[in-house]
């Protein structure tokens, strides 16, 4: 069956209509206790509180399977996979663990592999490095009729986070398995898609399509975006979407726990700046991988206090630079003392992560003459396309870095407009 863009938004607000009034109906949470977070009382609710609180009504009769990881939890910090697999009123028969694992075990770059988990008895599948029809044959092994997702993301286009839901929606369509997203917050807000556009040759697993650096949307948005947008063959989607946020709201407003997404993401200041320092794991310098401030902390060995004073100098809006020194416990300049900077976001409504990651990267090359690309140019990878490694290269400012992307990212914040889900 074809599925116009229409039929699948319409087809979500149906479901999101039909979960808010079983919600209704069905009274206190089973997944949440009683609390407020936000403004004035007004207390977020996330995809996953909301289908408990509907009875898990769009998950009935089916055998369900979930691709979560450890920020899958509720409110109370239990892991939802426990809160599921104890409640009668949904058959979750599988789990399906992305990079780092479903538990959380395995550090950048790997998985936990296939095993039951001890707490649940429930199999636990490997979709790490897995799409197409091998990870459609992982589906239809479970035996699973509904595929289920709940990961928080943390808003930028390489978390790969949000291309294991590109790669799940895909081979569930070629498994003929229904999809269900459950809602998070984008925890550095919606405001505004900022950055680079992908180039469809430059796709990888850091950027499967062609949507913007910071992309500024929600993973149940980002599901309806690859739906309409880049799935050859749409899978039948449901979103269940989050009441009481907004898009101009942090995470730190939303009352929810913060548990780490990754091992080198440990708090919400790290997701906020993470959009434009993580271009740096495409230089010779350390982007703080090691340390306890990663993405925050940036050096390399030969750096002194003329880097901050120049990222200083560019002025840019709501952030500062400190010349910091360090010493990786692990990674680039591991056990070495490092000198660099250190953000420190003083106006996070103002700051412009992507703007901010090109100006460091202007900064280093022209103030530290060791400065260098890696060697696989996986700069370009993270960006999107050559053009910042080459413009950065021939000399161009940041100003002149960023009006390079400025056509490609309003075609693009056009597009996303149409997906988007909350005001």
């Amino acid at each position: 069956m074809t599925l116009s863009r229409r039929n699948l938004l319409a087809t979500t607000a149906a479901v999101a209509a039909g979960t808010t009034a079983a919600a209704a109906s069905a009274g206190t949470a089973h997944a949440a206790p009683a609390g407020h977070g936000g403004h004035g009382g007004r207390r977020l609710r996330t995809g996953f509180e909301r289908l408990a609180d509907g009875g898990y009504a769009p998950l009935d009769g089916q055998k369900v399977g979930i691709v979560t990881n450890p920020t899958g939890i509720t409110r109370d910090v239990r892991h939802i996979v426990d809160v599921m697999h104890a409640d009668d009123r949904v058959n979750l028969t599988a789990v399906f663990g992305p990079e780092h694992g479903f538990r959380g075990t395995a550090q950048a770059g790997g998985s936990e592999g296939r095993y039951d988990d001890p707490a649940t008895g429930l199999p636990v599948y490997d979709t790490y490095l897995k799409s197409g029809q091998p990870l459609a044959d992982v589906f239809t092994a479970s035996g699973v009729d509904t595929v289920v997702f709940d990961i928080q993301d943390v808003g930028a286009r390489f978390y790969t986070y949000i291309w294991t839901l590109f790669d799940c929606m895909e081979a569930a369509s070629l498994a003929g398995k229904r999809f269900v997203v459950l809602d998070r917050p984008n925890p550095v807000t919606g405001r505004a898609a900022l950055g680079p556009i992908l180039h469809k040759e430059f796709a990888t697993f850091v950027g499967r399509q062609p949507i913007a650096q910071a992309h500024g949307m929600t993973v149940a948005e980002l599901a309806l975006l690859f739906n309409g947008e880049f799935l050859r063959s749409p899978v039948p989607l449901e979103t269940v979407t989050m009441t009481g946020w907004k898009r101009d709201e942090f995470y730190d407003v939303s009352g929810l726990p913060w548990v780490p997404p990754s091992p080198n993401m440990p708090t919400p200041e790290c997701a906020l700046v993470y959009s434009g320092t993580c271009l740096f794991e495409g230089t010779n310098l350390s982007e703080g991988r090691g340390t306890t401030r990663p993405f925050e902390l940036l050096g390399a060995e030969g750096i002194d206090g003329g880097w901050a004073a120049a990222a200083n100098e560019v002025g840019l809006p709501g952030v500062r630079f400190r010349e910091a020194y360090f010493a990786p416990t692990f990674s680039k300049f591991q056990g070495k003392t490092v000198g660099g900077v250190q953000l420190h976001v003083h106006d996070r409504a103002a700051f412009d992560p992507v703007r901010t990651g090109i100006a460091l990267l202007v900064t280093a090359k022209r103030t530290w003459e060791g400065f260098a690309w890696r060697s696989d140019n996986w700069i370009d990878k993270l960006t999107g396309s050559t053009r910042v490694r080459t413009m950065i290269d021939a000399g161009a400012d940041t100003d002149e870095v960023v009006h390079g992307w400025e056509r490609e990212l309003a075609a693009f914040r056009r597009t996303r407009r149409q997906y988007l889900l909350y005001r």
